[in-house]
């Protein structure tokens, strides 16, 4: 039988409370830009800076500009776990579960991340950034390094990701995969994943045996 022995977690969106701050730079940057897209706000959730300027942003000088006033936004953004966050990880890591971050954002970021919730990194043995990917979610590869990273097998692991592109990774990867309906609605997400869960307050590592089942990845 398979133990758990490593938990994979998305940052924006999943650990933290940043999605809304995130939706507003890129709503205003499509209706600037890309106006003959709509929805870009939207599109772009779960994939890396790179990937979405290649994507929807392919004039050179609009993404240099745009590189410029995200570094300026995130400088400016509150970084807060979402409730229950910080208990559930202090719970798994107390029964000896490794902990990796699995994130889309760049080192550049994450070190306002750091600067603005340092405790942040103190909950993870392996913190992964755009940087350490060869491809952005939704291609299996964050995930699949993240849990070679920490020396675990596939079916020894479990993703914690909100955004559908994560979901979609969590999965080909071959990973018990727990969606969390913070970003998106329970039925967005359902068929992207495992088992859905509204959010940390009460989850706890029982609660996450319970229903981890890597079975389910065969």
């Amino acid at each position: 039988m398979a133990t758990l022995k490593a938990a994979l977690f998305d940052l924006d969106g999943t650990l933290i409370d940043t999605e809304g701050q995130y939706t507003q730079f890129w709503a205003e940057a499509g209706s600037r830009y890309r106006p003959d897209i709509p929805d870009v706000a939207q599109l772009i959730k779960g994939s890396t800076l790179a990937r979405i300027l290649d994507t929807y942003f392919p004039d050179a000088a609009v993404r240099q500009t745009l590189r410029r006033e995200l570094d300026e936004w995130e400088l400016s953004m509150h970084y807060e776990f979402y409730p229950g966050a910080e208990a559930f990880l202090g719970d798994i890591r107390a029964h000896g579960i490794k902990c990796a971050l699995v994130t889309s954002s760049d080192r550049l970021k994450m070190a306002n991340v750091y600067h603005k919730l340092p405790r942040l990194r103190g909950f993870f043995d392996r913190i992964l950034t755009s940087e350490d990917f060869a491809a952005s979610k939704p291609d299996p590869d964050c995930y699949l390094r993240a849990a070679e990273a920490l020396g675990c097998q596939r079916g020894e692991c479990v993703v914690f990701e909100d955004a559908l592109t994560g979901l979609r990774a969590g999965m080909s990867a071959g990973i018990f995969t727990i969606g969390m309906a913070t970003t998106n609605s329970r039925d967005a997400i359902t068929p992207l994943c495992h088992c859905v869960l509204d959010g940390f307050p009460g989850f706890t590592y029982w609660r996450l045996l319970d229903v981890w089942d890597p079975s389910l990845c065969r």
